[in-house]
């Protein structure tokens, strides 16, 4: 499988200390490999206050043509809260990327689902880490107080080859995947009209990438599947989020900043949505994954059935409507976010102060109105 480099115009910041497993897997260039691996700039802001009352001298100004003028307070909340869900982001697709790239057999086992993976996830890396470096330089460039999570760097990662051993943010060790995502896009139902999906397959409590090494087997292929799950889990997530905050942002620069991002996002589950469908059948004490190919002519389950089925929208009197969903407040906000990464173990081991400060950003989020709303 040849991994080849990517385009990202700007450098993460140096490294300041040497990893363990710290040479590229052969054909991977070295600044991409560097640049998915390293601590992002963005991670390493200079400690500061979270609460959203340091936007509140921005009532008055509302410019939507230059990115450096202050912020409406609801704007600054929103961005603020994707900027730390970014980071969030960016540190489980690194772990995730390490084990790709410099774990062969996790990388064998992963490419069982497409010989590319080892490049998607490495993509997508790159992706996380631009979209939280925007978003905090967004911010200090309107006078806002940027997201630093650098104090909450304290979880243990995987031990196994490939890893930089570095302290996380993000626990990949025992994680409930919420799979229900699989039946709600091949479904004309929403959830923000009260309709509720079962879980596809039962991910509780299972690693999603090796904590130290394993051999190629049954184990470390349920690994890789629950991962493959997750991804799709993560980034479904975040176009619901993005697309939430659009009836809620202020500015023309905040719409273009949350249309722009969230389409990437819907890029992203797109193509994991894809891969899972790939997921090959095994069984393991605690998962099983199914064979894939049973559920052909079952629209609820058929694997290639991966564009989102028409479902209801706005009213239920107009027709149905392709489109993500959720999309609501409740259902796809900053608290129903934060709490489904806290639901699925995302922070297993983290402070009370992490918990403390990621739920004080969501409720600051989920408090933005549009101004001058028509």
């Amino acid at each position: 499988m040849k991994i080849t480099r990517t385009n990202t115009d700007r450098e993460a910041s140096a490294i300041s200390e040497t990893p363990e497993a710290g040479q590229p897997p052969a054909g991977v260039g070295r600044r991409s490999f560097m640049r998915s691996l390293g601590l992002a700039s963005s991670i390493l802001l200079p400690a500061a206050g979270f609460s959203g009352s340091a936007s509140a001298k921005a009532d008055d100004d509302d410019d939507d043509h230059h990115h450096g003028r202050r912020l409406h307070r609801g704007d600054a909340a929103i961005l603020r809260f994707l900027a730390a869900a970014e980071l969030i982001e960016e540190d489980l697709w690194q772990q995730y990327t390490e084990l790709a790239l410099g774990n062969p057999a996790y990388g064998e086992a992963l490419g069982v689902l497409d010989e590319d993976m080892g490049q998607y996830i490495s993509d997508n890396t790159d992706d996380e880490v631009s979209h939280a470096s925007f978003l905090n330089a967004y911010l200090e460039s309107a006078g806002e107080t940027p997201v630093n999570f650098k104090p909450f760097l304290t979880l243990p990662g995987s031990q196994a080859t490939g890893s930089t051993k570095f302290k996380r943010l993000t626990n990949l060790s025992q994680l409930n995947v919420d799979t229900s995502w699989w039946l709600r896009y091949r479904s004309a139902g929403n959830p923000d009209f009260g309709d509720s999906f079962p879980q596809f397959i039962d991910i509780r409590n299972r690693p999603t990438i090796p904590m130290q090494d394993l051999p190629a087997g049954d184990e470390l292929q349920a690994i890789a599947n629950s991962a493959a799950f997750h991804f799709a889990a993560i980034e479904q997530g975040g176009t619901s989020l993005y697309a939430s905050f659009l009836p809620r942002a202020s500015s023309l620069n905040t719409i273009q900043i949350l249309a722009g991002i969230g389409g990437s996002e819907v890029v992203h589950f797109a193509i994991w949505h894809d891969k899972a469908g790939n997921a090959p059948e095994v069984r393991v004490p605690g998962v099983s994954f199914p064979d894939m190919e049973s559920f052909d002519g079952d629209e609820s389950r058929q694997k290639n059935l991966i564009m989102p089925e028409p479902c209801k929208f706005v009213s239920a009197d107009l027709p149905l409507c392709s489109v993500i969903r959720p999309t609501s407040r409740q259902n796809a906000g900053a608290v129903a976010a934060a709490n489904a990464f806290i639901n699925s173990g995302l922070f297993t081991g983290q402070t009370p102060q992490f918990f403390q400060t990621l739920m004080s950003l969501a409720r600051s989020a989920d408090a933005a109105f549009r101004r001058n709303d028509d």
